[in-house]
């Protein structure tokens, strides 16, 4: 379960400081490499609730392999990719094969759980959390070195041996057929993919990027296109009996809607800082990939050891406003940086970086498994990284928007305004939820 989590947030984040070498090889500046990252949440963002739903109705096992093969060719495809477009057609390839594990992993643990009829231990969400969010803060460091050792082609080659790994391992260790008995389609099962909404919800999708990538009066009918499918994909969703994003569900249950909405403002921060933070580090202020993937092992040590220390604790709220304090904290940092900021300065901002991303995904994620329906553990899964990557996508469309002529200081300080207000409203969200206060608590 670990392993195949890891290979999302691993991608993900490998590729922060391989934007800049990427668009030096083909001559694309970050407006085009940023599709890089978009390609990749875009079908993440799709992918996950489709493959959540057909893990919780086929069982964790078909889904795990079958993605993992599909990791495998993206990795060769990237290290073959002639062209910037055959670049981000493996991404897109990688973000559908690396969206079945997640889904697969809560299943597994909520279907043992209903086995056993106890818990399953707070140890091991906190494993699986450090495995497929705070082991994403790995990525940067890892990429620099596999860049220092062979080049940008090394991040999509290392995806081959670890989706052999997964292959293995999978087949040896899953539990084979459906965890539970219920046949595709009927009332109480989780079957049927709603592909006209899957459509919709693309389009809207798709839309929405392309505009915020490039926003212009000329690509106002983009953005008209967008909501117009948006609202399609609404009507569909409240009109169908199995949607593709339940919407009846969702308004029904305001507390799981609540850490929906603050998983995304929580990545929409954090992804900026992987993507923006690291671009600056190399052009702003002229760090090579290795040494910029160096400063950012603080950050990656401060989260792993943050969720360490505290992913034994169900209680929720005391995370999320400790990991919304020290975000706001980090996006104010940025805007002191410039050109000679010293480099004991970075590796400090990096360090306070790894509180939230230590706190927030591990609170949201027990919040989920608390307050989520037990039969469709999967697809509620599956759609709290579908919002992850929506802030992903939101993080991704920003940092094309404010580095237009270069990563260079002037437009880190307009992403950091812009993260300071999306932190302020996540720590707002956090401290009214009363709701929260309620996860973790015994008897």
């Amino acid at each position: 379960m670990m392993l195949g989590s890891v290979l999302n947030p691993v991608n993900s984040s490998m590729l922060a400081v391989a934007l800049v070498p990427i668009g030096h090889a083909f001559g694309a500046p970050p407006s085009q490499t940023a599709w890089l990252v978009t390609g990749l949440y875009l079908a993440t963002a799709v992918g996950q609730p489709v493959i959540g739903r057909l893990v919780d109705t086929y069982g964790p096992r078909p889904l795990y392999l079958t993605g993992t093969v599909l990791v495998g060719v993206a990795g060769l495809t990237g290290v073959l990719a002639p062209a910037l477009w055959v670049l981000v057609l493996s991404r897109v390839l990688l973000g559908l094969g690396t969206s079945a594990a997640y889904p697969a992993s809560m299943h597994l643990l909520r279907s043992e759980s209903d086995r056993t009829g106890a818990d399953s231990p707070a140890g091991v969400l906190a494993a699986l959390s450090i495995a497929n969010q705070v082991v994403a803060v790995v990525g940067p460091t890892l990429g620099g070195l596999l860049i220092g050792a062979g080049g940008w082609h090394l991040i999509f080659a290392i995806n081959v041996p670890l989706s052999a790994a997964c292959l293995v391992l999978g087949a040896r260790r899953l539990p084979r057929g459906p965890a539970r008995t219920v046949r595709p389609g009927t009332a109480d099962g989780s079957g049927g993919v709603d592909v006209p909404g899957m459509l919709l919800f693309a389009a809207a999708l798709t839309a929405l990027m392309v505009f915020l990538m490039e926003p212009q009066a000329a690509h106002l009918p983009l953005l008209l296109a967008g909501a117009a499918a948006g609202t399609g994909f609404a009507a569909r969703e409240l009109r169908t009996a199995r949607p593709f994003v339940d919407l009846r569900v969702l308004s029904g249950n305001p507390p799981l809607l609540a850490t929906y909405g603050r998983q995304l403002l929580a990545c929409t921060t954090s992804y900026a800082f992987l993507y923006g933070y690291t671009q600056w580090l190399e052009e702003g202020r002229s760090l090579g990939p290795s040494t910029a993937g160096l400063v950012l092992l603080p950050m990656s040590a401060g989260a792993i050891a943050v969720t360490a220390a505290t992913g034994r604790r169900a209680g929720v709220r005391g995370k999320l406003v400790v990991g919304g304090l020290a975000q706001f904290a980090a996006c104010g940092l940025l805007l002191l940086l410039g050109p000679g900021s010293p480099v004991w300065l970075l590796v400090a901002l990096g360090a306070l970086l790894g509180i939230p991303q230590g706190l927030n995904g591990l609170a949201n994620q027990n919040a989920l498994y608390a307050q989520a329906d037990r039969a469709r553990m999967g697809s509620s899964a599956g759609l709290l990284r579908t919002f992850m990557y929506l802030g992903a996508l939101g993080a991704s469309a920003a940092t094309a928007a404010f580095y237009r002529q270069g990563a260079d200081t002037g437009g880190l300080h307009h992403l950091a305004v812009l993260l300071l207000g999306v932190s302020a409203l996540f720590l707002a969200t956090t401290l009214a939820d009363r709701s929260l206060g309620r996860v973790g608590r015994t008897g």
